[in-house]
């Protein structure tokens, strides 16, 4: 298995270490070359337009569309942004989308860098992925001027919330992933583990 990480910008190098932890290749994506021979594509946290128009600027963000309509690939934060078809309160001009998530998100929902938080989710699916030396109950987020999803399409499974029915902060649809929060900077790694079951069930 090979799993490329988008690498225009942002916190792909947390996930890469992630991913060698687990004993996966993983290599950094910045050409539409390095998609060949891909399995699966993380798109890290970081900053969406940026990242977005960087892609475009790369001849990447066509090459990222046509990859990510077959093959899994996984969203966190800017990430989850990039995947959504739709995205309210973008900044002047919009910023390019690769799409293929049927979810809107609020690239902004929780504010500032100043309001970023941690929060212990309820997560059921990652009981299907947890070992032993895996920690036990509510997966640790950490929220960094993070989206939320305000719109979910008919097929996209909501896999978790904030506590008490609050915003939705992981979706499914397939299989294409997105979490509004950073696995990579935390020491769980269910949801590399998570993911990585959804690329050898492809």
């Amino acid at each position: 298995m090979k799993i490329g990480v988008l690498a225009l910008q942002g916190a792909f190098r947390e996930h890469i270490l992630k991913l060698q932890a687990l004993g996966v290749q993983a290599s950094e994506v910045r050409l539409p070359e390095h998609l060949q021979g891909l399995d699966g594509l993380i798109i890290p946290g970081g900053e969406s337009t940026t990242m977005g128009k960087l892609a475009e600027s790369f001849g990447l963000l066509e090459p990222l569309k046509s990859f990510t309509r077959h093959q899994p690939a996984w969203g966190t934060c800017a990430g989850l942004i990039l995947l959504a078809n739709r995205a309210v309160r973008q900044k002047k001009g919009g910023q390019p989308l690769i799409g293929g998530l049927d979810i809107t998100v609020d690239r902004n929902f929780f504010g500032r860098q100043v309001d970023s938080f941690e929060a212990d989710l309820d997560v059921p699916a990652l009981a299907e992925v947890a070992q032993p030396e895996d920690p036990e109950g509510p997966f640790h987020a950490i929220f960094i001027r993070a989206p939320a999803v305000v719109e979910v399409g008919p097929n996209v499974q909501v896999l978790t919330r904030l506590p008490g029915q609050g915003p939705i902060v992981a979706v499914r649809e397939g299989h294409l992933l997105g979490t509004a929060f950073h696995p990579e900077l935390s020491n769980d790694l269910r949801f590399h583990r998570f993911f990585l079951r959804m690329v050898r069930e492809r």
